[in-house]
């Protein structure tokens, strides 16, 4: 118990040492409660316009997306960061020697980014949700609303999210232990890579329910244009398999290879 509180300790101070987490915490912020207040100000002036099919009413979902779409890769980058800086400049020998354990050094630096990540995504999620229903107005921002489960899972939901993103980016970090393609790969996979397959048909479409960030989207609220297996619920188990399975690889990999 002693060596993980240790372990943890030491990660939070080399986090804490740097200010790296600090723009990542400002960015998060910054995009979360930036596009709610877009969101929720665009909403208001299409509502004086004539044509009613051009009026945009915002769900909660949607008021949260600076913090599901843009947020959470900023952590994930934070996350994939703590480990391969420490091979980018050479001290990833001596943490491994002061941490021999390498499967509880990389579980304290996922537990603690990702506990990190996701009490703060939770906040600046219920926060984006606040500022894009005032700057909405009672008339354009009629479908947000916190009063059902679902509603409430797009809430809390990212804060599950992020954490799993989190372990996910550590330990994509770890198997290739070079920021640069580490971040283009995290970046690239729910933005671009995922979205390809529709070009591919009907063999795209039995792809497409097996993807981790559609899964990942499926049990945040958004609306599928993908026909999934199973329910939102079973979306979540999904990513979270796929994260974890992920992240068990990199600690086999990282044993049995040189540091």
């Amino acid at each position: 118990m002693s060596t993980a509180l240790d372990t943890l300790r030491a990660e939070r101070i080399k986090l804490t040492s740097v200010q790296s987490p600090l723009w990542c915490t400002v960015i998060i912020v910054a995009l979360g409660l930036g596009l709610a207040a877009i969101l929720g100000s665009v909403s208001r002036t299409s509502v004086g316009m004539d044509d009613e099919m051009g009026v945009f009413y915002p769900t909660v979902d949607t008021a949260i997306s600076g913090v599901t779409g843009f947020g959470v890769l900023v952590l994930m980058i934070l996350a994939a960061l703590s480990v391969t800086s420490e091979y980018r400049f050479g001290i990833i020998r001596t943490t491994f020697q002061a941490t021999p354990n390498r499967a509880l050094l990389l579980t304290m630096k996922a537990l603690l980014i990702g506990v990190f990540g996701a009490v703060l995504t939770f906040a600046v999620a219920l926060g984006a949700f606040f500022v894009a229903k005032a700057l909405a107005g009672p008339d354009a921002g009629r479908e947000l609303v916190l009063d059902g489960g679902d509603s409430w899972r797009a809430i809390y939901g990212t804060a599950i999210y992020a954490f799993l993103c989190v372990v996910l980016a550590v330990g994509v970090g770890t198997l290739l232990r070079q920021s640069a393609g580490t971040i283009a790969l995290l970046m690239l996979w729910p933005l671009l890579i995922e979205s390809l397959f529709a070009l591919f048909g009907s063999v795209g479409a039995k792809i497409q329910p097996f993807l981790p960030f559609a899964n990942a989207n499926h049990f945040l609220g958004q609306e599928p244009s993908v026909d999934f297996h199973w329910g939102p619920w079973g979306s979540l188990l999904y990513f979270a398999v796929f994260s974890v399975v992920v992240f068990a690889i990199s600690i086999v990999v990282v044993k049995e290879r040189d540091a």
